[in-house]
């Protein structure tokens, strides 16, 4: 790195926010910490059922099949009340054959009971296809029967087919949409999570998608089989008496206009109840993540406040949701009672009258529950389906989001053995467009030498760092290593030619070797005790019960944080990268340790660019450049000794942390 050159910065106007990964409380941008709230606008409902339906596209073959088969086995189940009318007039005219004398003919019969002023009872034989003498025909009867049962066994059979092909059809979506969910939080740039409350955007990806799927499965099966029945049955009613089926008619208006009115009254409060969800995810997971914080500062009350709080308003959102949807059911059932009385009356009247039989009656009044059922199931799936398109809707919003940049079309490459030389030419970004933080900035740091970043906090440190990395676009300016623009480079071509080390340590569900080798999973196992080594993890590693082999959680409570620390780092070391950057790498560490971590970090950073950002500036002294940071700009720069002979801003820094503070006494 050229020391001479130097850093040519304006004054932002507000300090920078330390954001992305190396991010710390009270820092980023702006609503990092903001937690989302439910939505006040009503569910666009149409469009997004629309769009939910879309995701069916690739499994239309499969669906069409289940088309198919739900139109077999409707129309199987409608026909059977009509056949099982047969049978009621086999019987019915069998009983009234054998009350009439056997030596005459039907209209003989007919003559002799209107002769006697029973003309109700000559009215109804006349309508009957009666033999006089003649009992039940068990033959025709038994026909009738078998023919029922083989039609309900064959309509059974093919709904069993079309549920496994409707469930397989439902999964496949699902697991494509939470396979572009997931692509796409990859694809997401980072200012997204630090707007967004961690829970909420897990919510979207686990309980929202989850409905969909919960949705998609107990409603379109129902839906495709009600809306089938509802025309066969009709159908059906149609040619059986159209007088009836006009009776029947009369209560579909009625339902649409029932569920329409109730839907729309519970359509915002579906969307709440989720959007609620969301939130009381994300105040959980951070009362979870900080729990052991809550019980120093002893918030525990105002952590069950605020939840009590949030819970509460996701119980009211909830039960609004439910009770309004499930006004439906209850209605539909008062109005199909209804229709079910009128058509009893008539149905009665006429085949008196001897207009109809008694099994088109019968059959009739089947087809009349057949045809209220599926209406009833398609208003109680109103709220299932809103809830569904509610939760579908969410998901959208996330694969809506703008995502970052994409790479290059014909993105550059780094040599196979990068030289790690980085130079940031007349940088300028913002977290906020109306608030300017790094202006025109200008720096070199040449291969394989470490320059420090000081400052006070808020300065810009590692809003730096992470323009290297490229989690944020530049808005003015290039910052090219080895030459190459990294705007032009892949992002995993950039970040694999990066090792970062941060003060929030992380480490993964699994054994400290796995941890390990996540900085390169083709290491070697003696390549993995060797960074281990370096970085003085093997020291306590022997000390484990089960060594190398030793599982930990994904918080690494079974470890203290400053051996959690060594893990990171011993992680970034053996991925090997041209470039390395440690933000407060060493912040966990006892100072015995940190002197250790200190000369492997001087061995390790011999071939490699370092960025080294630091509070304690006792461990900087060695830096080849030091670079210290203010408001975004770079106020001074040169080696430790250079900078404390200048005795200026750099001079203040160190004098504030070694000299001892002045006492007045009184």
């Amino acid at each position: 790195m050229s020391a001479s050159r130097p850093a040519t910065t304006t004054a932002p106007a507000r300090p920078a926010g330390p954001g992305g990964p190396g991010g710390r409380p009270g820092g980023g941008p702006p609503g990092m910490a903001a937690m989302a709230g439910p939505p006040q606008k009503a569910l666009n409902f149409g469009p997004s059922a629309k769009r939910l339906l879309a995701q069916l596209r690739p499994e239309r073959a499969a669906v069409a099949l289940v088309f198919v088969l739900a139109v077999v086995s409707v129309g199987l189940n409608v026909v059977g009340p009509r056949l099982l009318g047969h049978g009621t007039d086999l019987i019915f005219q069998g009983v009234i054959g054998r009350q009439l004398p056997a030596d005459v003919t039907k209209d003989q019969a007919v003559e002799n009971l209107r002769a006697d002023g029973q003309d109700t009872f000559a009215d109804l034989v006349a309508g009957m296809n009666v033999v006089p003498g003649q009992g039940i025909d068990f033959g025709a009867l038994q026909t009738v029967l078998l023919g029922v049962l083989a039609l309900y066994v064959g309509a059974s059979l093919f709904m069993w087919v079309q549920a496994y092909l409707l469930n397989t059809v439902v999964q496949r979506t699902v697991f494509r949409l939470r396979s572009d969910v997931e692509d796409k939080i990859h694809r997401l740039p980072l200012k997204y999570f630090d707007a967004n409350a961690r829970g909420d955007v897990l919510s979207r990806v686990t309980n929202d998608i989850d409905n969909v799927s919960q949705s998609l499965q107990q409603t379109m099966s129902q839906l495709l089989n009600s809306l089938l029945t509802v025309i066969g049955v009709l159908a059906m009613m149609v040619w059986i008496s159209p007088l009836l089926a006009l009776i029947a008619l009369v209560t579909i208006p009625l339902s649409m206009l029932v569920t329409a009115v109730i839907a729309k009254r519970s359509q915002k409060q579906f969307v709440a109840q989720w959007a609620h969800t969301g939130a009381l995810n994300g105040q959980i997971e951070e009362a979870y993540t900080g729990h052991a914080l809550v019980k120093v500062f002893g918030r525990q009350r105002e952590v069950e406040q605020s939840f009590g709080a949030k819970n509460d308003e996701l119980y009211q959102a909830s039960f609004g949701a439910q009770f309004v949807s499930g006004l439906i059911m209850p209605a539909m059932f008062f109005l199909g009672n209804l229709n079910y009385v009128a058509i009893a009356v008539v149905g009665g009247l006429r085949v008196a009258s001897g207009s109809m039989s008694l099994g088109e009656v019968q059959a009739f009044v089947q087809y009349t529950r057949q045809f209220t059922q599926p209406l009833t199931q398609l208003a109680s799936m109103a709220n299932l389906l809103q809830s569904g398109v509610a939760s579908a809707e969410r998901v959208f919003e996330l694969l809506d989001e703008p995502e970052q940049v994409p790479d290059a079309a014909t993105p550059q490459t780094l040599d196979d053995q990068p030289r790690g030389r980085v130079e940031f030419e007349h940088v300028s970004f913002s977290y906020d467009p109306e608030q300017p933080l790094i202006e025109d900035l200008s720096l070199v740091a040449e291969p394989g030498r470490t320059v420090a970043i000081v400052g006070p906090t808020g300065a810009g440190k590692t809003t730096l760092v992470n323009l290297i990395m490229r989690f944020y676009e530049l808005r003015g300016g290039r910052i090219t290593i080895d030459g190459r623009d990294i705007a032009e480079l892949s992002r995993d071509e950039l970040r694999s030619s990066i090792g970062m080390v941060l003060q929030d340590t992380w480490l993964f569900g699994g054994t400290i070797r796995e941890n390990l080798a996540y900085g390169d999973p083709t290491a070697s196992e003696e390549q993995i005790r060797a960074a281990a080594e370096a970085t003085y993890v093997d020291r306590f590693v022997h000390s484990l019960p089960d060594g190398y082999d030793t599982v930990i959680d994904e918080e690494g409570d079974n470890i203290s944080a400053g051996e959690k620390q060594l893990l990171t780092i011993a992680r970034a070391f053996l991925a090997d990268p041209a470039i390395l950057i440690l933000d407060e790498a060493t912040s966990s560490v006892d100072t015995r340790t940190e002197v250790l971590v200190q000369h492997a970090m001087a061995a390790l950073r011999s071939d490699r660019t370092s960025f080294v950002i630091a509070h304690r500036l006792s461990t900087i002294r060695d830096a080849d450049l030091i670079l210290v940071m203010r408001d975004g700009a770079i106020v001074e720069q040169g080696t430790h000794t250079e900078l404390l002979e200048r005795r200026g801003a750099y001079f203040d820094l160190y004098n504030s942390q070694f000299a001892a503070p002045d006492v007045e006494e009184e």
